[in-house]
């Protein structure tokens, strides 16, 4: 879901406002909250802060999906030092705080100290 302070980003980012810009959506945040994703939220519902599943800079690259480079992705591989289980997932456009892009609430991914846990996330432009 793409949060209603994401839509206002992407468009100051795209217009290049006298107001400034946003910095570029690309971290990854893991949460362990399960409220259903909704246009407002601005944070995850409960962030995981530890055991390697921090917010983290993904790997960004534009992909097709129905031409060539219309869809923005996001990739990155977490690696568990601790066990969690991830419920939720975002993007944000900072380290820390930050405006969040989008929200998902997943199926439970039970992961342990050791174990891998890959995000690809797509953004694809819908004309309407």
């Amino acid at each position: 879901m793409i949060t209603n302070a994401g839509l206002a980003a992407l468009a100051s980012r795209q217009l290049w406002d006298s107001s400034g810009h946003e910095a570029p959506f690309i971290y990854i945040a893991l949460g362990t909250g399960d409220t259903a994703a909704a246009a407002t939220d601005t944070t995850l519902e409960a962030e995981i802060a530890d055991s390697g599943l921090e917010r983290a800079e993904a790997t960004a690259s534009r992909v097709q999906t129905t031409v060539a480079n219309d869809t923005a992705q996001l990739a990155k591989t977490f690696t568990a030092t601790g066990s969690k289980a991830v419920t939720e997932v975002g993007v944000l456009n900072a380290a820390s705080l930050g405006t969040l892009l989008s929200r998902a609430v997943i199926t439970t991914k039970n992961v342990e100290s050791g174990e891998t846990l890959a995000i690809t996330h797509k953004v694809v432009e819908i004309n309407v």
